[in-house]
């Protein structure tokens, strides 16, 4: 190191921890906290081509401190405003909450009965929580609640046929999402994949063929995320399950997205809902809670009251328990359900799916007025996505606000840092946020963070 170079007068750690400033951080972050974050920016101060004098360096260390511990003392896990048009969105966290599960959740974050009966005085089940309202709901005799559904279709593999083969349709060999797919999943689970028919065309004699003394369970797995189309075919479930009750050979159903019953969502394709899947006679069907059914993160398996049971002494089912809050939040938004009407109101998800174009594009144009900009904005036609690996293909007429005259790309990137991030998405040079996915009543809040990048880009483009 040269003599004239700056790093030479870098002070001490002790020196800078007796700064007045410093002081005053280390006692609002915390000691360790702040020596941390001096020392990370000591370190890129070294290994930087310096050319301040020494006496800046140490308010040049101070700028960058105050800077990163304020970066540190932010929460990496924010509310964003949605405006990507797709309703379940995984990156950011698919169904948004009812109010009532947001409630039930902070009813229970101190102590609650999670595992104790208060009519006995003795410990009771968390398990037992949820259960009587999923089969009140979809007519099953017994139900459990996991973590998540890979949780769910692992737990059942592996109570059913571990050490067994499980048999599988080809054209269900589906990924869920995040590299998991279901050959993974049943082999993690202690069970061996025997795949029946083809990509395209698999029939009743395929699982028939399949059958054999290592049979410990037929795995139908809805493919939500992709669809088929052309020369193909598959046998019914009726047509399984009666298969299968021949050779005494349990069936459980992926169905995936949730929807309890085919009527929630009048105009949108078919899909297998919980009710129908238990009404054809297969003994277990497992969903996801945070998708169509609109609630948190849970994975929810109904059924027969024997296979229920089992499931519920399998010791995996401790590795994929829920916690008290996540139930409390399942409970709330299944008792909307009970008046169809409240749920479809109340549900998030719900709501952004049952709206109709011309209320999304009212709420839309209500809402620009207050979008202060000199570029072109204006309100258009959209097409939004139900997400979620639900309903592939199908698209929602939707309408929100779309940006033109300024980089679209940069425009996105400053909502996406706003207060609260707005995500939106770019198509054609434009800058779009569907106000579908927008919540109720956030609308103002969306034309003000949309407001706020344009001025800065406005202030990028006259400082040039």
């Amino acid at each position: 190191m040269e003599m004239n170079d700056p790093r030479r007068f870098l002070p001490s750690m002790d020196a800078l921890l007796n700064e007045p400033e410093v002081v005053e951080w280390a006692n609002k972050y915390g000691r360790e906290t702040v020596k941390s974050s001096l020392r990370s920016v000591i370190d890129e101060v070294q290994s930087a081509d310096l050319e301040e004098p020494p006496h800046t360096i140490v308010q040049e260390i101070l700028a960058a401190t105050v800077k990163d511990l304020l970066v540190r003392s932010k929460p990496s896990l924010v509310h964003v405003l949605n405006g990507t048009g797709v309703v379940l969105h995984t990156n950011l966290g698919r169904a948004p909450l009812p109010k009532e599960a947001l409630k039930a959740q902070e009813r229970v974050s101190g102590y609650s009965n999670v595992e104790l009966s208060l009519r006995t005085g003795v410990r009771g089940s968390r398990y037992d929580h949820c259960a009587d309202l999923v089969c009140e709901l979809s007519g099953a005799d017994a139900a459990v609640v996991t973590n998540n559904n890979a949780a769910a279709v692992s737990l059942v593999v592996n109570e059913m046929a571990r050490g067994k083969d499980v048999l599988i349709s080809r054209g269900e060999l589906v990924e869920i999402g995040g590299s998991f797919r279901i050959p993974d999943v049943i082999a993690s689970s202690g069970a061996q994949l025997r795949e029946v028919g083809t990509t395209n065309r698999t029939r009743a004699k395929d699982y028939e063929k399949a059958l054999s003394s290592s049979t410990g369970l037929i795995l139908r797995v809805h493919p939500s995320n992709y669809r088929v189309e052309g020369f193909t075919e598959r046998p019914s479930l009726e047509e399984i399950v009666k298969l299968a009750r021949c050779a005494d050979i349990p069936v459980a159903h992926d169905i995936g997205s949730g929807l309890l019953t085919p009527d929630l969502l009048p105009g949108f394709p078919h899909t297998p809902s919980v009710s129908e899947s238990l009404a054809t006679g297969v003994d277990l069907v497992t969903w996801s809670g945070d998708k169509l059914l609109g609630g948190p993160q849970t994975g929810i398996i109904a059924g027969s009251t024997g296979f229920i049971a089992r499931l519920r002494q399998n010791p995996m089912l401790r590795a994929f328990r829920v916690d008290k809050t996540t139930l409390a939040a399942l409970e709330a938004t299944l008792m909307l359900y009970r008046d169809p009407s409240l749920a479809a109101e109340r549900i998030p998800t719900l709501r952004m799916l049952r709206e109709s174009a011309v209320d999304v594009e009212s709420r839309a144009r209500d809402a620009v007025i207050n979008i202060k900009a000199v570029c072109d904005i204006t309100v258009e036609s959209m097409r939004g996505v139900v997400g979620g690996g639900s309903y592939p293909g199908f698209e929602i007429e939707s309408a929100g606000w779309v940006v033109r005259g300024v980089n679209a790309a940069e425009l996105a990137e400053v909502c996406r840092t706003g207060s609260p991030p707005l995500l939106g998405y770019v198509e054609q040079d434009a800058f779009k946020v569907d106000m579908r996915t927008i919540a109720l009543g956030q609308e103002i809040m969306a034309a003000k963070v949309l407001s706020e990048a344009l001025a800065v880009l406005s202030g990028r483009d006259d400082s040039v």
